[in-house]
């Protein structure tokens, strides 16, 4: 769990502080943020901090890893068990002016594809949809006339050919330079929750994995390949046959549907 859960819990925090709440997500005596929870969380005014937990105005989430609301764990089957009532909130995050301004160094209007994958979590091969699909679907669409670009970080790996690249500093500058682009395009994952943040459209490759009912947004489009979601945890058959029936035909016409709009 990581960026995208934080992200998710920034949707759910929308709107406390014009309640005079504050948002605090813990077990309801003490706030459990992780090693990601500040970097999304920063200068957030509908979130408690820790040490906020004595606080008026405090409205408890009972939401923190290990314990998501979206889903539960399966050690039988070694896979999540999705809550199917779980529907995102685009969340929000308040970058500072320097990071605005540092965000806007790629210029704007630009198409942002990322082929990776959290290639250290067990379930990486069930959200990798292959590098040569992704290549197809970059060039095709330099080849319509957009500019494609892919952000470029210590645990991707390497560029497409052809597109633009631009190295990211962190999380939070990524999504900076997200804020300027058209249209994303990847895994389900914490750059799509970003792009919703974000208010950027979207293409987000699921396959077989996980639900877009759970963590999908109504405004992207969300491409299973006709597969139900089966949460395994380890590489699985049937997540590699879900993202093989996604075709590339299908990205493009979901693409140039979604560049059309802006």
């Amino acid at each position: 769990m990581g960026l995208g859960d934080q992200l998710m819990a920034t949707g759910m925090a929308r709107g406390a502080r014009a309640r005079g709440r504050r948002i605090a997500f813990g077990d309801g005596r003490r706030i459990r943020w992780d090693h990601n929870s500040e970097v999304i969380f920063r200068d957030n005014p509908n979130i408690a901090r820790p040490g906020m937990e004595g606080r008026p105005g405090i409205e408890w989430v009972d939401y923190f890893k290990g314990h998501r609301i979206y889903n539960r764990h399966d050690p039988a089957r070694n896979r999540w068990i999705w809550n199917m009532d779980f529907r995102p909130v685009a969340g929000e995050v308040f970058l500072s002016d320097p990071e605005r301004r540092a965000g806007a160094r790629l210029g704007s209007g630009f198409v942002l594809i990322e082929p990776s994958t959290a290639a250290w979590k067990s379930m990486a091969a069930n959200k990798d949809w292959g590098r040569a699909r992704y290549q197809e679907a970059a060039s095709r669409l330099r080849r319509d006339g957009f500019r494609v670009a892919q952000f470029t970080f210590d645990k991707g790996g390497p560029p497409l050919a052809g597109v633009e690249t631009v190295r990211t500093r962190d999380f939070r500058d990524a999504l900076a330079l997200l804020a300027n682009a058209s249209l994303y395009i990847g895994p389900e994952g914490g750059l799509h929750h970003g792009a919703a943040a974000m208010g950027v459209p979207a293409v987000v490759l699921f396959g077989g994995f996980i639900p877009p009912q759970v963590t999908g947004y109504s405004d992207h489009i969300n491409l299973t390949g006709g597969a139900e979601a089966c949460g395994s945890l380890k590489p699985c058959r049937h997540c590699r046959d879900a993202l093989a029936a996604i075709s590339v035909d299908e990205v493009h016409s979901a693409a140039r549907t979604k560049l059309s709009w802006t």
